[in-house]
């Protein structure tokens, strides 16, 4: 009962201070370590652990989820370079570094426990960095490449860790001869992925009510982690494919009424995530302090202040000597075809600070076995002391500081998304407008026709780059139904068929197809209204 008196307590307590983040332009992870931080030195705290198998499928996979669907494959795609840079090249960099540091300075470390160390604290966590630039209206550019590295390093870093942690767990390595099941695992997890997306939308096309389709939505992503960590295919690409596949298929499945709600409750649920993994770690390692002396203490202590040293430097040079480098060599080439997408110097320091890590690293480490000292992971205490500590500064420091330096380079927005935005309301209107002109001629009643006065009124707001007004009122006479049915469907082609060609990415596209949602359910709610009048 302690537990689950402390846990609300905290939840409350974590809306609070990301309400406040908010406020004054911070970044709540930064507020969140913090807090978990303080629980920790409070005497008294309740040791309680989390099954290590539990740790990375509650914490991993819907925020993966969350962050996939999301994304923007065309995005992605212009920018494929500088992202796979980061996570693969500046990961596999950060995992050595950190090896290498943490067992020079503790010798008695096996190797395999401080690869698994240089694994946790290497994958960077977007969301407290977006946050912070979100308000300060940073080029779209430096979101695509921070949003992208985050979610494929995830697997890069991962994927060491589960070898590292069999290794220090087995006494054995498998190295090179894994390669080929490595290979034939990414291509099950593919395929698996895409059995799931046929599932899953043969399954929400059924649903017609909010609570099945969300607890539908939510128990998918579990059992699709499970089913894939069961068959020894990875969790985490299967997930990343399931995810950006079925954003790509998704809308014309899930009704607006459906979707609206769904995407409110997913965004509660990845922060109720982020509070409870740093309420977890603070509850652990409240106990590791009580257990260190003082010279212990002053070990971790200087080890964890190194990691955190060499995790920062390691970015900070891959990434300004790549941006350098980038800059050189398209100077160097004649430029015969679209030039080459590298960071800018000022891009470059901003994606080199935000580095920040989150909940990944704080669910790695928590997925560290425990128990008995034979089946322990060695130096499990250790390594989650240095993961948190790494969290929290990186978080903290470069968190707090990204506004600033954000105002230094004066970086502005270069208004893409804004302007895929206009042009998609642009063009939705229009098609609206065209559904409704080529009516029958049983529909050409007075509603009908103020309908098409009213998709002209907004074509003209849309192309003046204003947002569409008004409402219609006593609307619902069954043509005027039928016709705004007819205009919404046009609408929302068109949106699909934008995206699909590359016109607009997936950033513009989510917006636009947010706001035909609540024209959509709006447009319901007062049919359903006259009906019953």
């Amino acid at each position: 009962m302690v537990v689950f008196e402390l846990v609300i307590a905290l939840l409350f307590a974590g809306a609070m201070l990301a309400a406040w983040g908010r406020r004054f332009s911070l970044p709540y992870p930064a507020l969140l370590a913090l807090a978990g931080a303080g629980l920790a030195l409070l005497p008294g705290v309740p040791d309680v652990t989390l099954d290590p198998e539990l740790a990375l499928a509650l914490f991993v996979a819907p925020v993966l989820l969350d962050a996939a669907f999301d994304s923007s494959p065309r995005d992605l795609k212009e920018n494929w370079r500088v992202v796979t840079s980061l996570a693969l090249i500046a990961v596999g960099l950060t995992v050595a570094a950190v090896a290498l540091v943490v067992k020079w300075l503790v010798p008695a470390l096996p190797w395999p426990a401080a690869i698994t160390l240089g694994a946790i604290v290497a994958p960077p966590d977007a969301a407290a960095a977006t946050t912070v630039l979100r308000q300060l209206k940073a080029p779209h550019r430096i979101f695509v490449i921070l949003e992208g590295e985050s979610l494929f390093n995830d697997a890069t870093a991962l994927l060491i860790y589960r070898l590292a942690v069999g290794a220090a767990m087995t006494g054995a390595f498998s190295g090179w001869s894994a390669l080929p099941a490595l290979a034939l695992a990414t291509a099950g997890s593919i395929v698996l992925a895409l059995i799931w997306v046929r599932l899953i939308r043969m399954t929400i096309g059924r649903i017609e009510d909010v609570a099945t389709s969300v607890i539908t939505q939510f128990v998918g992503t579990f059992v699709l982690w499970i089913v894939a960590e069961r068959l020894r295919l990875s969790g985490i690409i299967t997930v990343v494919v399931f995810a950006i596949t079925i954003a790509r298929t998704a809308p014309d499945t899930m009704p607006a009424r459906l979707r609206i709600p769904s995407y409110a409750v997913w965004e509660v649920a990845v922060f109720v995530l982020n509070v409870l993994a740093f309420i977890l770690v603070g509850l652990q390692l409240g106990p590791i302090l009580e257990r260190l002396d003082r010279v212990r203490f002053v070990t971790y202590a200087s080890v964890a202040a190194t990691v955190f040293v060499a995790v920062v430097l390691v970015r900070i040079v891959w990434v300004m000597g790549y941006s350098s480098a980038g800059q050189w060599f398209r100077n160097l080439r004649p430029v015969t075809g679209p030039p080459q997408r590298y960071p800018s110097y000022r891009e470059g320091v901003v994606i080199a600070w935000c580095g920040m890590r989150g909940l990944v690293t704080i669910a790695a480490a928590l997925a560290l076995p425990h128990g008995p000292p034979a089946s322990a992971f060695p130096y499990r205490d250790l390594i989650l002391f240095t993961a948190f500590c790494v969290v929290v500064g990186t978080l903290v420091i470069q968190g707090l500081t990204v506004t600033p330096l954000m105002r230094a380079l004066r970086l502005q927005s270069d208004d893409s998304v804004a302007q895929e935005v206009r042009r998609a309301r642009a063009e939705t209107a229009r098609a609206g407008l065209a559904a409704i002109r080529h009516r029958d001629a049983d529909e050409t009643d007075e509603m009908s026709r103020l309908l098409v006065r009213k998709y002209e009124a907004r074509l003209g707001h849309a192309e003046a780059d204003e947002v569409a007004g008004g409402e219609v009122e006593d609307e619902a006479l069954s043509a005027y139904g039928r016709a705004v049915e007819r205009a919404q469907a046009a609408e929302r082609r068109t949106l699909l068929d934008l995206r699909t060609r590359g016109v607009i990415g997936d950033d513009a596209f989510h917006r636009v197809e947010e706001e035909l949602d609540w024209a959509e359910v709006s447009a319901r709610s007062h049919q359903n209204q006259q009906a019953q009048g």
